[in-house]
């Protein structure tokens, strides 16, 4: 056993299925790393807290703590929220490693896929992807930023997947709504619309989507309508999770220089390091031509 702790850094539920997919997924994770200390903890609405995590991986031992915001997306909760709760609450002498969000990984885009192409193969009949809507729906933030980068998302599936067309829509906070956003694609005259909830696991926002399809349904008879898993562990999403703690640790494989004594504290009095591992420059961009359908 190191001196390394893992905190898986989760958003909280208030459903208990949410908040147990999460536990599975984060349970997954740490098993990549048998050496290390591991824990996970909620920012909001779900225990075990991310300061229980903290507290707990330090209880135990650990003097360098990769703490993994897991988050599809660097929204505020990413950027501010959970930064905040891991200096404030950071037990003295422990340095603190800030991961990366997954972002557009091209492991999780594959994931996606993956998912989409699971939806296509459950259906009875063929219809081809030129004939076919792609609809992603995400969370949604008060944050425009992390909203343009689900619509980025969303695009590089439909180009990459060669969908006959993508749309965008936002499952709390933002519009379009789902249900506005079905309306709208079936109006557009695809035979067939695939839904697919681009979340980590459920919730009360993805009951939304999948209630949401199941109305859309039984209002336009004469289109196919297809719901996705959520990406849930898919083993793409752990080894995209394990690529960004090696990279809090270590430092990003494509060479980035980092300071990795450069401090971020609230006082100088602060015994606690913070090292925040973000990239610097552009991130990587998948290759969008690797999500067409595979061969056999």
């Amino acid at each position: 056993m190191t001196d390394i702790g893992l905190l898986m850094c989760g958003h909280g539920s208030r459903d208990a299925r949410g908040t147990s997919e999460f536990a599975s997924l984060a349970g997954a994770v740490a098993r990549r790393f048998p050496h290390w200390t591991t824990a996970h903890g909620f920012l909001e609405f779900a225990q075990p807290t991310i300061a229980d995590g903290l507290n707990r991986l330090a209880a135990e031992g650990a003097k360098t703590i990769i703490a993994v915001p897991s988050l599809l997306f660097s929204a505020r909760h990413a950027r501010t929220d959970i930064p905040e709760v891991l200096r404030d609450n950071a037990p003295s002498g422990i340095a603190i490693r800030y991961a990366e969000p997954l972002g557009f990984d091209p492991q999780v885009l594959r994931a996606a896929a993956d998912r989409i192409e699971e939806a296509e193969a459950s259906c009875a009949m063929q219809v081809s992807r030129a004939e076919t809507l792609l609809l992603v729906a995400g969370r949604g933030t008060s944050d425009a930023e992390a909203n343009s980068d689900l619509a980025k998302l969303t695009r590089l599936l439909a180009e990459g997947m060669e969908f006959g067309w993508g749309m965008t829509c936002y499952s709390g906070v933002t519009t379009p709504q789902p249900a506005q956003a079905l309306d709208q694609a079936a109006k557009l005259g695809y035979r067939r619309i695939v839904v697919m909830p681009y979340f980590l696991s459920t919730g009360a926002l993805v009951e939304r989507i999948f209630v949401a399809t199941d109305e859309a349904a039984r209002r336009y008879p004469g289109t196919e309508f297809v719901q996705a898993p959520y990406l849930g562990a898919h083993p793409l999403i752990i080894e995209a999770f394990s690529d960004r703690i090696i990279e809090a640790l270590e430092g990003p494989a494509h060479g980035h220089d980092h300071d990795h004594h450069a401090h971020d504290h609230d006082n100088d009095d602060c015994d606690d390091e913070w090292h925040n591992h973000a990239p610097h420059g552009p991130a990587e961009q998948p290759n969008i031509y690797s999500l067409a359908p595979r061969k056999g």
